[in-house]
This record gives C-alpha cells, sequence and structure tokens, in this order.
C-alpha cells in the first residue's frame, strides 16, 4: 500500500514538473519570437513613413505648383478695350486685356494673385478706367488662359510683369506708369530683376518670403504643429523649378524700391499676418505709405471696402501718375 501511494505521488510530482518544464520552456521561446516580430514590425514601419512621408510631400508639392487654368472669355461690354496675346520673358505667351485711357492721366498694370486670373482684378480695372487710367490685366503664366507648366509664386511671374509693363509703355506712349500688385502679383512686383521702371507701386497682402508663405498656410488648415513640415515643400523648389527657396523674399527687396509705396494688409488675415504687413512696411525705403483695411482677412481688398479702396488708392495714384 505504502509502495502504491509512493508511486502516485511520484507521478504526481513528475507530472507537475512536466507541466512546470514545459511552460517555462515554451515561453521563453514565444517571448523572444513575439520580441522578434515588433522588432520586424517596427523596421518596416520606419520603412513604410520614409518611403511614404516623402512621396506625400511630392504629391503635395505636385498640386501646389499646378498650373491653374480656367476659361476667362471675352473682355465685358462696359469696358471698352482689346485683347491682347504676348509672348512673356518667362517663355509663356500670356492673355490679357488694354483699356485705354486719357491723355495724361497715367496707366496703370494690374497684377492678379495666386491661383486666380485677371477677372480677379477686373473691378479694380473699371474703377481706374473711370477714373481716365489706361489699363493692362492679363493672366501670369501657368494661370487662366495664359500658357505654363508651373506656378512659381512669383518668380517667373515677375519676368511677366517685366514683359507686360514694357508692353504698357508702348501702349500708352508718355503715360506715368505704375502697379497694383495683389498677393503674388505684389511679390512678382519686387522680385522684378532688372526692377520694374514705375513711378508708383500699390502692394495688397504680399508675403515676407516663402517660408513664411508656406508655413502660414500649413498652420491655419493643420494647427501649429503643421510649422514643422514647411522645410518637406519648400525645399522642392530647387529640384522643381531650379530655384533656391531664399531667392523668393520680396521683404528683402523692399529696401531697393525707392519709388512711392502705398502697403495694404488685413488685419484678420491668416496668409500674411498683420505682424508681417507692419514689418514689410517698416522695412521699406522712403517714400512710403501704410493702410490697414479693419476685419480684412486675405481677401479682395476692393470688394471688401470698395469705396474706401477707391479713396485711398485713386489719390495715391493721382498723386504720383498725373502729369
Amino acid at each position: 500500500m505504502i509502495s502504491g501511494k509512493k508511486r502516485i505521488i511520484d507521478e504526481s510530482l513528475c507530472q507537475r514538473e512536466s507541466h512546470h518544464n514545459r511552460i517555462s520552456n515554451g515561453m521563453k521561446p514565444s517571448f523572444s519570437f513575439a520580441l522578434k516580430n515588433w522588432k520586424r514590425i517596427g523596421c518596416l514601419t520606419g520603412i513604410v513613413f520614409l518611403l511614404l512621408v516623402p512621396g506625400g510631400f511630392w504629391i503635395a508639392g505636385s498640386l501646389l505648383y499646378a498650373p491653374y487654368r480656367k476659361v476667362v472669355g471675352q473682355l465685358p461690354p462696359d469696358l471698352q478695350g482689346r485683347s491682347l496675346t504676348f509672348d512673356s520673358q518667362s517663355g509663356a505667351r500670356l492673355q490679357g486685356w488694354f483699356l485705354p485711357g486719357k491723355p495724361k492721366r497715367g496707366a496703370v498694370l494690374l497684377l492678379h494673385g495666386v491661383h486666380a486670373t485677371r477677372l480677379a482684378v477686373l473691378n479694380r480695372a473699371r474703377f481706374l478706367k473711370q477714373a481716365g487710367y489706361a489699363v493692362l490685366l492679363f493672366d501670369f503664366q501657368a494661370h487662366g488662359e495664359s500658357s505654363g507648366d508651373q506656378i512659381t509664386f512669383g518668380w517667373r511671374e515677375s519676368q511677366d510683369a517685366q514683359t507686360a509693363l514694357t508692353l504698357l509703355r508702348k501702349l500708352a506712349p508718355g503715360e506715368k506708369a505704375g502697379v497694383i500688385g495683389v498677393s503674388m502679383g505684389g511679390a512678382a512686383a519686387l522680385l522684378a530683376s532688372p526692377r520694374l521702371e514705375v513711378e508708383a507701386i500699390v502692394l495688397e497682402m504680399v508675403y515676407p518670403d516663402i517660408e513664411t508663405a508656406v508655413s502660414n498656410r500649413l498652420t491655419m488648415r493643420l494647427g501649429s504643429w503643421a510649422a514643422i513640415l514647411t522645410p518637406g515643400l519648400t525645399l522642392q523648389l530647387k529640384p522643381r523649378l531650379g530655384i533656391a527657396p531664399e531667392s523668393l523674399c520680396p521683404l528683402r527687396k523692399l529696401h531697393d524700391v525707392t519709388v512711392p509705396k502705398l502697403i495694404l494688409a488685413g488685419t484678420n488675415d491668416a496668409h500674411t499676418t498683420i505682424a508681417e504687413s507692419r514689418h514689410m512696411f517698416q522695412t521699406a525705403a522712403e517714400p512710403k505709405q501704410y493702410w490697414e483695411v479693419t476685419g480684412a482677412a486675405h481677401v479682395d481688398l476692393y470688394n471688401f471696402a470698395p469705396a474706401q479702396y477707391e479713396t485711398r488708392v485713386g489719390t495715391f495714384l493721382a498723386q504720383n501718375l498725373r502729369s
């Protein structure tokens, strides 16, 4: 009996030890296997991240630089003028309109913003035409009905501005000339090399430099953290367009522009903040004037405050362009 009981106890102890050994020996390989799997997953995730993030930036850049095609149509019948087609130094063929003015009243070149057409400055053209100015408005390269394969945020567009100004002087000989540049149009006016030979310039909501412009737009859409994504877009300028980011700095050009300037800004503008516009004004060489449009965001300032716009801008242009 004792011998039988001892055998039962021994067998029980053996079973427990065997069970314990199976657990301990099985757990170690299982944990090690899981750890190796997690390492592999981590490596694969890192590789996918490194592949997808640059790809995502490149796709975003493709959308950012893509042409803005739009049919503009015929010149409105209430504006007596003519359609123009002319070749730019940028290599594009540009489409525009010319509105003749009255003698000795001056001539004005209108430069629209990014992702827009000459229709965006049509109300300004109508106001200026009624005041007697000759007016030229056109679609920048890669915008509207003009040719061009990539938007360059003022770089190639500055060559368009230079070409259009030369044409305006031929169409309105003997007239003093001025420029109104809206956002990217203002950047194009400042980035032109050689400088635009004008008697007055109006700059509306112009970005100080491309890094700030991109950062502002990212943070507007994604939150303040998104500022860290800025280099992923600005560093594409060189491989895509052959432009170094520091070349797109209208702020730096303001030191050299000595003709009379009127700088306009919206107090609620998040694209070009009011602090940035104030700094632009402080940096600008004399003579200069400044107008903050209370409550305006990055919008058409003429449509936002038409009566005030006509008074402020009209007075400035009359002071500098009337013969």
